[in-house]
């Protein structure tokens, strides 16, 4: 007898078929979460709330987004698919084929069933899969834990993500499971942020799933965790949008990348796999050149300035001189969309990073981040 609450799976929960992963999540569907960005950024950076306390409004991209967004993965799927190859193989060779796969939701969940499909194509495992929640400084979710303890060996878990940026989701990973079985370890498909020991590639490029949100990850929001609706004996929280399912590519993006696993033959284990840590030291540098003054203002890599475009309140965002602009154009639109400007830099270990508003309040409109007379006020 268990004392963890079953994992949700779809089609009751998220638009992933239930053999694909089974979310160690609370069901919050039906409450409202959603709160406009610039009142969540002013919370948040006043103090007031943490950011895992509400959701931001799921974007709702139009055709021509859309369109980049298609392209985007039309071009990188077997880049992708290679990654995924790399990761799974370097995985199944150092842990073993009773691998248990464990997402960081929501980011690492189309990961984790693209490295389970690889298992399935090329070796014929079925690898268990679930998703579980991390929130930066709050920890991991420790009932999860407890579930996966319950029913594997901890030794087996790896714990699985998108991308990294500067390393913080790492950092918080090692701090949360120090003095557990489980190995802190992480497994990405690119390590920009040179703080992964699994990688699939360093290079900082787009996952085209970092384009968009619920909608290319089974129909599931970020994860809660709020005092007020998360109690004792119950996993972090998350809302299944139903509504959006006629918008949503989670299966179409994976089929996608699927697809290409034929064309890959080279999954050859990188070369230098130890972490130098180098993104965290450019982010410093940033933060000392930008008068930023807090780390966590600064997002570096494709996919955590997608994600500042995307849900919080963007100051600008840094390019580097001469990056591939297929993995830039989504960035370059969303920020004319929003009015932001783009800034090209020469010296960036990453494509690109993603500014956040420094000392944001709803009327703050200049570079300083000072607030203005409403009369003055800029849209944004």
């Amino acid at each position: 007898m268990t004392s963890t609450p079953e994992p949700l799976r779809g089609p009751a929960f998220g638009s992933y078929a239930a053999d694909e992963v089974g979310w160690l999540l609370t069901d919050l569907s039906g409450v409202e979460l959603e709160a406009p960005t610039e009142e969540r950024e002013e919370a948040v950076q006043s103090g007031g709330a943490h950011y895992a306390e509400s959701l931001p409004v799921e974007f709702q991209p139009d055709e021509a987004y859309l369109a980049v967004y298609r392209s985007a993965l039309d071009a990188t799927a077997t880049r992708l698919a290679r990654a995924v190859g790399t990761v799974t193989e370097l995985v199944l060779r150092e842990r073993g084929p009773g691998v248990v796969l464990a997402s960081l939701a929501r980011a690492g969940t189309p990961v984790g069933i693209l490295l389970r499909r690889w298992a399935q194509a090329r070796h014929g495992v079925d690898l268990p899969h679930y998703a579980v929640s991390i929130v930066r400084g709050r920890g991991i979710d420790t009932l999860a834990l407890a579930h996966l303890a319950e029913h594997h060996d901890p030794a087996r878990v790896v714990f699985v993500d998108g991308w990294t940026g500067k390393g913080a989701i790492n950092r918080e990973l090692a701090a949360a499971l120090a003095g557990t079985p489980f190995d802190p370890d992480l497994a990405v498909l690119a390590d920009p942020g040179r703080c992964a020991r699994t990688f699939g590639t360093r290079e900082d490029w787009l996952i085209a799933s970092a384009c968009l949100n619920s909608t290319v990850s089974g129909l599931v929001s970020r994860t809660v965790l709020n005092d007020r609706l998360i109690g004792p004996g119950q996993y972090h929280g998350a809302k299944f949008y139903r509504e959006l399912a006629g918008a949503d590519v989670s299966n179409a993006f994976l089929d996608a990348v699927t697809a290409a696993f034929p064309l890959v033959d080279d999954t050859s284990e990188p070369a230098d796999r130890e972490p130098d840590h180098a993104g965290w030291a450019a982010v410093e540098r940033i933060v000392d050149e930008h008068g930023i003054g807090d780390v966590n203002l600064v997002k570096p890599g494709v996919g955590e300035t997608t994600r500042v475009l995307l849900r919080r309140v963007p100051w600008k965002v840094l390019v580097r001189a001469g990056a591939p602009e297929a993995d830039l154009a989504h960035v370059r639109l969303l920020a004319a969309q929003r009015g932001v400007p783009v800034e090209e830099v020469g010296d960036l270990p990453y494509s690109c990073v993603g500014l956040i508003h420094p000392r944001y309040t709803r009327g703050a409109t200049g570079a300083d981040g000072r607030a203005v007379p409403a009369e003055g006020a800029a849209s944004r």
